[in-house]
C-alpha cells in the first residue's frame, strides 16, 4: 500500500471516539471531509440474504474492489474499521470504488461511524426462517462454516444432532441476532429514511438487476440496467463461489415447526415493527 499520511490522517486513525462511539469537534470535521471525497458501496445485509452475490455483482458492474473494512471476519458484530476507510479515501487501497459487505447492526456506535463519513448503507428484508434454513444447508456441508460460525459458537457435535436439536439451536442461538438486526435498521431508517436503501429478496429473485442498480444508484455509483444484468448474468454463472444457496422463498416451513417459528415471533414482538414488515420477516 502506497499511503502518504498527513497529520490529521493520523491523529483520525490513531483518535477514539465517544463511549457511544460519537465523532466529536476538529475529528467530526475532519472526517465528514474525508467522506466527501468518493462513493462506497455499503452491503449492510444479515447472513443468507444474497450479500456475496450481490456484492460480487456490484464489483463486477463498477469495476469495483472487495475490500474487509472489518477489523476480522472472525469477530461477533461487525464494526467498522476506521484505519481502513482512513486509506481508502486518501486512495492508499487504488482507485477503484470500494465495495463490501459486512453483518453489521445498527447500533448506536455504528451509526455514529455511518453518519461521521456520510456513508449510504444497504440492507435486505428476508424471511428470517428462510436465512436460517439456508446457513443450516451450509454447516452441514462446510466444515469451514462451522469453524467460524455466525456471531456464535457453533456445538463441535453439530452433525451428530437431531434435526430437532439443530433446528432448536439455530432458532434460540442466531434467532434473537437477526430480530435486533432488524430492529436497530428499521428504527434507523425511520429515523433517516433517506440513508439507507431498503432492498427486499422477492424483488431480489424477480428481478436481481433492478435490485441490483437500485442499490448502486443509492451509493452515488448508478450503473445502466444492461451492466447490471450483465454483471448479474456473469456472477450467476458461479453463484455456487460465493455461497448462493436455493434462493427459494418460504423453504424455512420445511425446516422448523410452528412452535419454533413462534419463538421468532416472540422475540421480534419486543420490538415496534409494521406488521407488514413482521409478515415479510416470518416469511
Amino acid at each position: 500500500m502506497n499511503l502518504e499520511l498527513d497529520s490529521d490522517a493520523i491523529r483520525a486513525a490513531f483518535s477514539q471516539p465517544d463511549n457511544d462511539g460519537a465523532f466529536q469537534g476538529d475529528l467530526a470535521g475532519y472526517l465528514r471531509v474525508l467522506g466527501l471525497r468518493k462513493p462506497m458501496v455499503l452491503f449492510a445485509f444479515p447472513p443468507k440474504a444474497a450479500g456475496t452475490f450481490l456484492r460480487t455483482a456490484a464489483i463486477t458492474a463498477v469495476d469495483g474492489q472487495l475490500i474487509r473494512v472489518v477489523h476480522a471476519q472472525g469477530g461477533r458484530d461487525a464494526q467498522p474499521y476506521l484505519p481502513t476507510f482512513i486509506a481508502y479515501y486518501l486512495g492508499g487501497l487504488g482507485n477503484e470504488p470500494l465495495v463490501t459487505h459486512i453483518h453489521m447492526q445498527a447500533l448506536p456506535a455504528n451509526r455514529h461511524f455511518v453518519e461521521a463519513l456520510d456513508l449510504k448503507p444497504i440492507i435486505m428484508l428476508r424471511s428470517i426462517p428462510d436465512m436460517i434454513a439456508s446457513y443450516w444447508d451450509m454447516l452441514e456441508t462446510d466444515p469451514v462454516a462451522r469453524k467460524e460460525g455466525l456471531n456464535c459458537l457453533i456445538p463441535e457435535n453439530f452433525l451428530e444432532m437431531s434435526d430437532t436439536s439443530k433446528a432448536d439451536f439455530l432458532i434460540d442461538i442466531l434467532g434473537p441476532w437477526y430480530a435486533s438486526y432488524f430492529a436497530t435498521w428499521l428504527r434507523y431508517v425511520e429515523d433517516e429514511p433517506e440513508r439507507i436503501l431498503v432492498l427486499h429478496y422477492s424483488d431480489f429473485r424477480q428481478d436481481s438487476a433492478a435490485t441490483l442498480a437500485a442499490a448502486l444508484t443509492h451509493a452515488e455509483i448508478p450503473r445502466p440496467l444492461e451492466t447490471c444484468r450483465q454483471a448479474v448474468e456473469a456472477t450467476w454463472r458461479e453463484r455456487k463461489a460465493f455461497r448462493f444457496n436455493v434462493g427459494k422463498e418460504h423453504r424455512g416451513k420445511a425446516y422448523f415447526t410452528q412452535h419454533q417459528i413462534d419463538r421468532l415471533v416472540r422475540m421480534l414482538s419486543h420490538y415496534a415493527i409494521a406488521p407488514a414488515v413482521m409478515e415479510e420477516l416470518l416469511g
